[in-house]
């Protein structure tokens, strides 16, 4: 790889022309939400910074993070890897194999020290010393280690990488250990999700390319711009969980109706993501659209909060445990306690001026529904 070829290189070199590039970067701009000036942003960083050399390693997982990655529509996977960064050794798609692929890793870190990502897909066991996921021959807990401590930034794939996932569910016998344990002196950014959405990850490398910094993170070290709400907040089905109509069981009028999932088990009130806004399959669809509760996927533990088919305890909000009649009921009572407040403390200062309530201007009266300005 060249140290100074940018994507703007590559792309002209394939025959892209300008007008296509800045259609690329506006769709870009617009995923990362980045505004009307956002296309221009990007177009610049993708014309002057050079490609970012990534090394991709693969510990504890099932590889579906790297099967939604090749999944997403905008940007496309395809461009990610090969025009925006130079993505040198990924042991899943990647052509060389053994001693050659390892090479490339030993390569990576000592020409570009302090200048690669390091995206990591899994967890690493540390039981048995190791042991448990062996990588070109050693415990994949070496080559994790060699790779992160010269690495500009550490990426997190998925739940694995992020929190455990399964791997780390009770009682855990490979020690299986989220990244971020691991690591103390190099920037780590989880992007949970079992798998993450492909879009989401797409874009938090298009952002880091475009910004040359990790993007915004909550206390869990997760994007804001793609997990500061939670699946409840944007789902479509949120107002039947605010009128309290609940799906009470599978295939019954309340399910037909697309009414809340709630009730079966659905994790959306504590789940942080964005499928409900963003969608899957090109915003196809996510799984409450498709009838099915949030299993909680991006959250830390989530296979230890099961069975994922009982609904959450103690979730105590608006329509929960009310319908909305009794929700209307509590409303007037409200409102009623408010005017009363009010009367008693309009008498309480006729009293003290000594003056009657029945001297009162009705413009200085309380307002009631019958009395409205």
């Amino acid at each position: 790889m060249s140290k100074h070829e940018t994507f703007y290189d590559v792309i002209r070199q394939r025959g892209v022309s300008r007008r296509e590039f800045l259609g690329f970067c506006a769709v870009t701009a617009t995923t990362l939400g980045l505004g009307p000036a956002g296309a221009m942003t990007v177009a610049h960083a993708m014309e002057t910074k050079p490609r970012i050399p990534v090394l991709w390693l693969h510990g504890l997982e099932c590889t579906c993070c790297s099967e939604s990655f090749l999944r997403s529509g905008h940007p496309q996977a395809s461009e990610i890897i090969t025009s925006m960064i130079s993505l040198d050794y990924d042991d899943v798609i990647m052509a060389a194999a053994g001693d050659q692929a390892e090479e490339i890793v030993h390569d990576i870190i000592r020409d570009y020290r302090g200048e690669y990502i390091l995206a990591i897909e899994g967890n690493i066991p540390l039981a048995n010393d190791g042991m448990c996921c062996i990588v070109g021959g050693r415990p994949f807990r070496q080559q994790f280690d060699e790779a992160a401590k010269h690495a500009k930034a550490i990426i997190a794939w998925g739940t694995c990488a992020s929190s455990g996932c399964v791997q780390a569910a009770r009682p855990n016998p490979t020690k299986a250990t989220p990244v971020h344990k691991l690591v103390s002196h190099v920037p780590v950014i989880n992007v949970p999700g079992c798998p993450p959405i492909a879009e989401v990850m797409t874009g938090v490398l298009s952002y880091i390319l475009t910004y040359d910094r990790l993007p915004e993170l909550d206390n869990q070290l997760r994007p804001k711009m793609f997990y500061s709400q939670r699946v409840h907040d944007k789902c479509y089905r949120r107002a039947h969980f605010d009128a309290g109509q609940f799906v009470e069981k599978w295939d019954d009028d309340g399910a037909r109706q697309g009414w809340c999932l709630y009730k079966m088990g659905c994790r959306g009130p504590t789940t942080y993501n964005a499928c409900a806004s963003m969608g899957w399959n090109e915003g196809t669809s996510f799984p409450i659209k498709s009838g099915h509760g949030c299993i909680g996927c991006s959250e830390e533990g989530y296979f230890d909060r099961g069975p994922f088919y009982e609904r959450l305890p103690d979730m105590q909000q608006w329509g929960v445990e009310s319908n909305a009649d009794k929700i209307a009921v509590a409303g007037a009572a409200v409102l009623g306690s408010a005017i009363a407040i009010q009367t008693g403390a309009t008498l309480v200062k006729r009293i003290l001026t000594g003056k009657s309530l029945k001297d009162t201007p009705i413009e200085d009266a309380p307002e009631t529904p019958g009395n409205q300005k």
